[in-house]
């Protein structure tokens, strides 16, 4: 049987009219025989979105009112496209549809305003009407431009638990919808074009994956489907060897071993969400990051095995907003269970931790998320004496060759003698050299390390 690819494309591939053409292009010349499409909302209106329902939720009934004026630039941006590339047999439809959301987002607003305590469940309502508005959008101007497409409404494919914001897919039960509702239609010729980022519970209660989920999205219908390829279709050529707002000369890495990808989408490479290497890992899939404004571009293919690249180091992530707690108690001494008890902690108040380094009497690890910090301080002074030290940034140094390149760590940490280094950490992950550096002079330590790393490289 002939495999599909999923093509996903991020809200900068789909800004504009221009751009929803250069989709159409790509879907043609790179989707292959059975496509499944995934779109991102338009760019700007997830946080359009939110940005509402924030101000409805803190001004109240009036306020949900005047606020909902602030999101007609955005439905607007939709009628335009629609009136510039959808045909007229199509178009009414379309723009009646903008309309209907318009005033379903009204309700909602409203409601959010009137319901604190379902805040969270009704936002992700809210989010939702941007994937959905793309996604149909989208399904209505590749049918005009010729192609067999059909908007399906990925709650129905995607099941996750009740954690909104952020939920957690049900892989099971996403994976027999997503088969049961695509498949049909693959198998007739026609190509499904799904919103990323929004899901439901098994009660049908709309949830979102958390930002960026988009990418989540795609690689879960790509399990789901043994796909062939899935594509992260963006505004640059792949991964790059550093970012490009901080290190202009940064180039595009031809191929990345899942870890490896894995390893920069955590610590700040942007192209690709997180979550989005495990599902593509777990079924063997490749993943491809390409550039949808020059889509001849080869991008960067990421698979099981990715090539040693002479030096070691493919790339170089950093992730600014970083705070360090450092927990120090000489019960630590001998003692089993300490470290358990501080996890539980960082556990009850949701709160991941990146980086963790720990000595005879001291624990050192940093969080990015402070929205609980206050409160787990409190709690883990119950273990020992609690010091911060807020603004800092992590600098992840990547490649399948650290574990046998000799000398990366030295030549790293001599490209930056002057700096204060304040944690780091290598051995969790044999693909990453990871430090702890003061935010203020992240941008300096990273372009010190592409050039001695990549520039300076014969």
């Amino acid at each position: 049987m002939v495999q599909t690819r999923i093509l996903k494309f991020g809200g900068s591939s789909v800004a504009d009219a221009a751009a929803l053409e250069r989709v159409t292009s790509v879907v043609r010349g790179h989707g292959g025989p059975r496509p499944v499409v995934v779109v991102s909302a338009l760019a700007g209106a997830t946080d359009a979105l939110l940005g509402a329902a924030d101000a409805a939720a803190s001004g109240g009934s009036g306020a949900a009112r005047a606020t909902l004026t602030t999101l007609d630039p955005l439905l607007e941006r939709h009628r335009t496209i629609a009136r510039q590339l959808v045909p007229p047999e199509a178009r009414d439809a379309l723009l009646s549809e903008v309309e209907s959301a318009r005033r379903d987002i009204a309700q909602l607003l409203e409601r959010v305003a009137r319901e604190p305590e379902r805040r969270p469940a009704l936002e992700d309502e809210i989010a939702s009407y941007g994937e959905r508005l793309s996604a149909s959008l989208l399904a209505a101007v590749l049918a005009g431009a010729g192609v067999a497409a059909r908007c399906v409404d990925s709650r129905h494919c995607l099941t996750t638990d009740a954690t909104h914001g952020r939920a957690n897919p049900l892989f099971d039960l996403t994976a027999a919808r997503s088969r049961a509702i695509l498949v049909p239609l693959l198998d007739d010729g026609v190509v499904p074009v799904l919103g990323g980022y929004m899901a439901t519970t098994v009660d049908g209660v709309t949830t979102t994956l958390g930002r960026g989920g988009s990418d989540y999205s795609a690689a879960l219908v790509g399990a789901a489907l043994d796909a062939q390829e899935i594509q992260i279709w963006t505004d640059v050529s792949g991964v790059l060897t550093a970012d490009p707002r901080v290190v202009p000369g940064a180039r595009t890495v031809s191929n990345l071993s899942y870890a490896e990808a894995a390893e920069l989408a955590y610590f700040g490479a942007k192209v690709l969400h997180p979550k989005t290497i495990q599902p593509a890992m777990d079924r063997g899939i490749p993943v491809r990051i390409c550039n949808s404004r020059a889509p001849l571009d080869p991008g960067t293919l990421v698979t099981a095995q990715g090539e040693v690249r002479p030096g070691g180091v493919k790339a170089i992530a950093h992730k600014c907003g970083v705070t360090i707690l450092q927990i120090t108690s000489t019960r630590m001494l001998g003692v089993h269970g300490f470290l358990r008890a501080l996890f539980d902690v960082f556990d009850r108040h949701r709160t991941a931790v990146d980086v963790v380094t720990t000595s005879e009497v001291s624990v050192s690890l940093t969080v990015e998320d402070t929205a609980s910090l206050s409160a787990i301080v409190a709690d883990l002074r119950g273990l020992g004496t609690v010091s911060l030290e807020p603004e800092r940034a992590i600098v992840c140094v990547v490649g399948e060759g650290l574990r046998t390149t000799p000398g990366i760590a030295a030549r790293v940490f001599a490209t930056v003698p002057d700096i204060n280094v304040s944690l780091i950490s290598q051995g969790a992950s044999r693909v990453n050299l990871t430090f702890v550096v003061e935010e203020a002079r992240v941008r300096e330590v990273v372009c010190r390390l592409h050039e001695a790393l990549f520039e300076c490289v014969a």
